[in-house]
């Protein structure tokens, strides 16, 4: 067995205490978020939940306005004025000191599928804000697991980083001995720059990842850090056929189409019955001045006022109406086939997304049995370099091969991890398994 110098050994041992040194720091410095703060956080600051509120009201308010149309709408006036001569109307309306007008439907066949389609919308609103929150329960866990894969492999490939340093340096202590070549140090050295690419790499990964969870949940990135222990698991998902068909009957999405259509066809009705006949409710009060010289022209002449009645309209002849009507019902059969082909979508979607979970679920388990192997390597490779059949730089090159499988673990489960909370979010699933994680792992 070769006995490493001790210049060597020094340096080995100061390359492990800045690493520990400089984890520390970082580790005290970062704000520790768990998982369910972290969707908690992303739930309140969401900008698409903003939004999807104010469609809410939009939508419950575009149902009221046509809902009141059936309420009288009052309008309080004036139409001073003067004249010579007969008294002529100002503004469609006989010139009086103070007037109120009051109008309202009565019967408008029209006005009861326009108010249908606008309760469809109204209502259709709600299950745009669970798909919403879907959304971003969705991307919170997903960034969140990918922050946290990050720094995984982050500490892995320090750890590779020193075990290429060490290898370089034994490497370099022995070709001064005489007992190896030129080769074998640039072999080391290339490992050790290749080990730093992928730590540059890995860094900036990282460092987009903490960026975009911490604009999402508010808080910022420099002092950003997760709570590996507090992720929930991903439940076991069903390969059954019959939850394709029960996605597509209970997607947001296909839902909303759904919606979209009725309240497209509920339209289209409504513009083919404004054809119909209509019944409003009118009544007028104004009060009138004797400067205006009614009492010259008229026979009898009165300051108050008062009219009341029906308009009853019977539209016999209106093709510009015929041709909107039409119009409503072909986007009522577009709408239709639209929501048919994201049913479809939907099934397909659901169908994928299961046998991709299978399938990364089969690559996980390749990934951790090679990382075992590589375990189970490094560790025979250290007994053969305790018995003199193997070199120090052979166990610093069986630890990055090890290191290595273990990132690749890591990049197999990510993805894996990142299907099944797709698949549960298609499934309706993903807010209750959320809710089930905890705060625990919160260092105090």
């Amino acid at each position: 067995m070769r006995i490493l110098s001790p210049g060597t050994r020094l340096l080995c041992r100061l390359l492990m205490i800045a690493a520990l040194l400089i984890g520390s720091v970082s580790t005290a410095m970062a704000q520790q978020i768990t998982f369910k703060r972290a969707i908690e956080l992303a739930l309140k600051r969401s900008g698409t939940i903003a939004i999807g509120v104010a469609d809410q009201v939009r939508t419950h308010e575009s149902y009221l306005e046509s809902k009141n149309a059936y309420l009288p709408s009052v309008i309080l006036g004036s139409g001073l004025g003067y004249q010579i001569g007969v008294p002529l109307s100002v503004a469609g309306s006989a010139p009086s000191i103070f007037n109120i007008t009051t109008q309202q439907y009565v019967l408008n066949f029209a006005q009861h599928d326009f108010i249908r389609a606008a309760r469809t919308e109204w209502k259709a609103s709600d299950i745009d804000m669970q798909d919403r929150r879907d959304a971003v329960v969705q991307d919170a866990a997903i960034l969140y697991s990918e922050l946290a894969t990050a720094l995984g492999k982050l500490r892995a490939l320090h750890e590779q980083e020193n075990a290429a340093q060490r290898a370089q340096v034994i490497s370099a202590e022995r070709l001064k001995e005489g007992l190896q070549s030129e080769l074998d140090l640039k072999k080391a050295q290339l490992t050790r720059a290749r080990v730093e690419v992928r730590l540059a790499q890995a860094e900036g990964d990282a460092d987009v990842v903490r960026e975009k969870l911490g604009k999402m949940i508010g808080i910022p990135a420099a002092s950003l850090d997760v709570v590996e222990d507090s992720i929930p698991g991903a439940p076991p998902v069903s390969q059954d056929a019959d939850l394709a068909k029960i996605a597509a009957a209970t997607y947001p999405a296909a839902l909303m189409a759904d919606a979209r259509a009725v309240a497209a066809e509920q339209k289209a009705k409504a513009e083919s019955r404004v054809l119909m006949p209509s019944i409003d409710f009118a009544t007028q009060y104004a009060m009138f001045a004797a400067f205006n010289n009614y009492d010259e022209f008229y026979r009898k002449f009165s300051r108050n006022n008062y009219s009341f009645g029906a308009e009853i309209r019977f539209p016999l002849f209106n093709r510009a109406q015929q041709a909107h009507a039409a119009a409503a019902r072909a986007d009522a059969v577009k709408a239709r086939k639209q929501a048919e082909e994201v049913r479809n979508q939907v099934s397909a979607d659901t169908l994928k997304l299961q046998r991709s979970v299978r399938q990364l679920s089969a690559a996980r388990d390749v990934a951790k049995l090679e990382y075992e192997i590589a375990q189970a390597t490094m560790g025979a490779t250290q007994t053969k370099v305790q018995s003199g059949g193997a070199t120090p730089a052979d166990y610093e090159d069986a630890r990055i091969d090890t290191s290595d499988k273990y990132t690749a673990l890591l990049d197999a489960s990510l993805e894996l991890y990142r299907a099944q909370v797709q698949l549960m979010r298609v499934a309706g699933d993903l807010q209750s398994w959320a809710a089930t994680a905890s705060d625990a792992g919160v260092n105090p």
